[in-house]
C-alpha cells in the first residue's frame, strides 16, 4: 500500500462504480489512493500513521453532489445562507453543492458579483461550493468573462423568476444567450415553463392546491422544453432542463437524446416522493414551480429515471422566511426546503420501488458531478476526492423540523417517517459530520475544470 496513505475507511458495503461490495478505501492527502479488498489492508499491513476506521455494515456512498441549491447569500441571507445551507447539506450526506445565481443580492450575473459571492461563501462553507452564472436579457456581454472566471454554466428562466432583478429570456433572448454560450463551449441550464401557457391557465388566488396546480399546467413545461430542444438542435448547444415535473415531456426528451441533441435533465426529491393528492389546502410548504403533480405522473418520472431519460436528482432547495409561506398558494413563496433530507427521502421511495443504493448514488452523486464537470467528485475510485456519506439504510426516523440545520425550518417532509440515517459525512478524508455533530467549516470554493 502507498506509504502516504493516512486513512483507511472500511465497510462491508461500499458503493463503487462496479457495484456495492466489501472494501477498504485507502486515502492519501484527501484523495482516494485505492479501493482495496476488505480483508487485506488492516492490522500490520497499514502504513505507519494511517488511521483505520471501520464502519461495519453501514453503507459508504460517494458524497452527494447537489447542483441545484438556492443559498440566497448575500442579500437575502435571512432566507438561507452559506453557513446554514452547507451545514444542512453536510448533515444530509452532501459534500458538494453548486449555488444558483438568483435570490441573492446581487445575483451572479457579472464577474464583480461573482467575486462578492465568493468572498461571502469562502468563510462559511462546511462543504465544497461552486457557482452557476445567470443569463439575463441584458448581460450577454458578461457571459464569456463569467465562464472564464470559473462558473459551471448559466441559468436562465423562460418565464418570470419571481424576483425582479432576474428577468426571463424571451425566444430571441434565448437564441442570443445560447449562441454566445455555445461559442465558448458553455452550458445553459433552464427553468422551462412557457409564459404564454402560464398566462392562458386559470389563475385563482386562495388556499386550494388544486387551483394552484391548474395554474401551472404540464403544457407549460412541455412547450418550453420543446422550444429549448429546437434551439439546442439548431445551434448544436449543450442544454440542461431543470427540475422536470411533467412526465408528458419524457418522450420528447428521449427522442431528442436519441437524435444526438446535447440535452440532460434533472428532477427533484419532492416530485419523486410527494403527490398532489396528498397536499392539504393551505399547506404552502408544498408550493414549488413547476408544481408537485399527481401520483400517476410521479410513476412515469420514476420510469424516466430508471431508463436514463432523466439524468440526475437534485434538491432545488429554495427556502424563504416563514412569513412568506402564507396560506394563499397564489402569493406564497414557491420553494421546497429539502437539502438535508434528499437522500433519505429518495432512498425511502427508491427501495420501495425496487431500486438499490447503487442507483441512488448514480442519480444523486455521479450524475450531478458529470453535469457540472466535477471530475474529482461523484464516485468512489482512485484519483477522486475522498468524499463519503456513511448511511445506515435500514434505520428510520421521523422528520422533526426543529432538528434541521436549514435557517428556516419549514419543510414539506415534517412528520414523515424516512429510511436511511446519515451516520457521518467525509470531505477529502476528513470527517465533517459524525452522529449529528458538525465540524468547523473546511469547504473549498470550486471553479469549472479546477
Amino acid at each position: 500500500m502507498d506509504r502516504n496513505v493516512d486513512l483507511v475507511l472500511r465497510s462491508t458495503r461500499v458503493v463503487t462504480p462496479e457495484g456495492t461490495r466489501p472494501a477498504s478505501i485507502a486515502v492519501a492527502g484527501g484523495t482516494i489512493a485505492a479501493v482495496l479488498p476488505y480483508e487485506t489492508v488492516y492490522g500490520s499491513e497499514l502504513p505507519p500513521g494511517a488511521r483505520p476506521v471501520d464502519v461495519g455494515d453501514d453503507v459508504v456512498l460517494p458524497g452527494l453532489v447537489d447542483t441545484h441549491v438556492h443559498v440566497n447569500d448575500p442579500g437575502r441571507a435571512e432566507w438561507e445562507g452559506f453557513w446554514t445551507a452547507t451545514r444542512a447539506a453536510a448533515s444530509g450526506g452532501i459534500t458538494t453543492l453548486v449555488d444558483m445565481p438568483l435570490n441573492s443580492l446581487p445575483p451572479t450575473t457579472t464577474t464583480a458579483h461573482l467575486r462578492i459571492k465568493r468572498e461571502v461563501a469562502g468563510r462559511k462553507a462546511h462543504i465544497d461550493v461552486g457557482f452557476w452564472g445567470g443569463a439575463l436579457p441584458d448581460n450577454v456581454q458578461d457571459l464569456k468573462s463569467l465562464h472564464d472566471a470559473g462558473v459551471f454554466g448559466f441559468k436562465a428562466f423562460l418565464s418570470p423568476s419571481g424576483v425582479e432583478e432576474f428577468p426571463e429570456l424571451d425566444a430571441a433572448g434565448l437564441d442570443r444567450s445560447l449562441a454566445e454560450i455555445t461559442a465558448f463551449g458553455g452550458l445553459l441550464i433552464v427553468h422551462a415553463e412557457d409564459p404564454g401557457e402560464l398566462t392562458a391557465a386559470p389563475q385563482r388566488a386562495g388556499a386550494k392546491y388544486a387551483d394552484f396546480l391548474a395554474s401551472r399546467p404540464r403544457d407549460a413545461e412541455n412547450a418550453a422544453i420543446a422550444g429549448l430542444i429546437a434551439a439546442a438542435r439548431r445551434l448544436d448547444a449543450r442544454v440542461h432542463v431543470l427540475h422536470l415535473s411533467s412526465a408528458d415531456a419524457l418522450p420528447l426528451i428521449a427522442e431528442a437524446k436519441r437524435d444526438g441533441v446535447r440535452l440532460t435533465v434533472e428532477t427533484c426529491p419532492h416530485f419523486l416522493t410527494l403527490t398532489a393528492e396528498e397536499v392539504p389546502d393551505g399547506a404552502t410548504e408544498f408550493k414549488c414551480c413547476p408544481p408537485i403533480r399527481e401520483a400517476a405522473n410521479q410513476d412515469a418520472l420514476w420510469q424516466g429515471l430508471a431508463d436514463g431519460t432523466i439524468d440526475c436528482v437534485v434538491s432545488d432547495h429554495s427556502p424563504s422566511t416563514t412569513d412568506l409561506k402564507t396560506s394563499d398558494f397564489a402569493t406564497a413563496w414557491g420553494g421546497i426546503s429539502s437539502l438535508q433530507l434528499g437522500l433519505p427521502a429518495i432512498w425511502t421511495e427508491a427501495r420501495r420501488r425496487g431500486h438499490s443504493l447503487d442507483d441512488v448514488a448514480r442519480w444523486m452523486s455521479t450524475g450531478p458531478a458529470a453535469l457540472a464537470g466535477l471530475d474529482r467528485k461523484g464516485a468512489i475510485e482512485a484519483g477522486r476526492d475522498a468524499d463519503f456519506a456513511v448511511l445506515a439504510p435500514d434505520e428510520s426516523f421521523t422528520v422533526d423540523p426543529d432538528t434541521l440545520q436549514h435557517r428556516n425550518r419549514v419543510t414539506a417532509y415534517a412528520g414523515r417517517t424516512l429510511s436511511g440515517v446519515v451516520r457521518s459525512t467525509w470531505l477529502r478524508g476528513r470527517r465533517i459530520v459524525a452522529d449529528g455533530a458538525i465540524a468547523e467549516p473546511s469547504g473549498r470554493l470550486l471553479e469549472r475544470n479546477n
